[in-house]
């Protein structure tokens, strides 16, 4: 899927219905959809919670909070690419505080072009983030696999009192005479004895 035909989602977050519909028409729906606005930084924690989003803008500060720690808190969370709008006079303070969570920041007002230039960084910034998802999936996999194989060793050596290594045998060889996967004979060993 080539970048021109990728969708993001997006959460805004501003009190500021100005701020809102002067970066509305800056995400066609092409391109960004969902596009869901918050006014509180609680109502974006409530979004963030029903769904993940590939870019949260937050203007700050919010009604509730400065909206720091939810920008530090969505670059956490994996692979949100995030930005803090700020008042030109707080962005050095702001930047130093959020730049080693992954949070980009600008200074208010930000010229139309600049945040279309961020937009294209942010994409970018994206797309990184999803090919590290990608390599990293497959490992999540195998160590789960090699929990629930060591969960169904142990549970043979409790229940049948076989060996750790008579356990492991017998764990491969029915995955291999079954043609399944050792994950699979270890679920089944699990749900059996547990």
């Amino acid at each position: 899927m080539s970048l021109q035909e990728r969708v993001y989602s997006v959460l805004i977050v501003s009190s500021s219905e100005k701020f809102q519909s002067s970066l509305l028409p800056l995400l066609p729906e092409a391109s960004y959809s969902p596009v869901i606005t918050a006014a509180s930084v609680a109502q974006a924690e409530r979004d963030r919670n029903a769904r993940e989003f590939d870019f949260v803008f937050i203007n700050s500060p919010l009604p509730d909070d400065a909206g720091i720690r939810f920008a530090i808190d969505c670059c956490r969370a994996g692979g949100t690419v995030t930005v803090l709008f700020v008042a030109a006079a707080l962005y050095d303070q702001v930047q130093a505080r959020v730049e080693e969570h992954g949070v980009f920041v600008l200074p208010r007002p930000v010229p139309r072009d600049a945040i279309l230039r961020g937009l294209n960084w942010m994409t970018a910034a994206r797309e990184r983030l999803r090919g590290y998802e990608k390599k990293v999936r497959p490992i999540e996999e195998k160590m789960e696999e090699i929990r629930l194989v060591n969960r169904a060793k142990w549970l043979l050596i409790s229940e049948l009192k076989m060996s750790e290594p008579d356990a492991h045998h017998y764990i491969t060889h029915q995955a291999m005479d079954r043609c399944t996967s050792k994950r699979a004979v270890a679920e089944e060993i699990i749900k059996l004895y547990s």
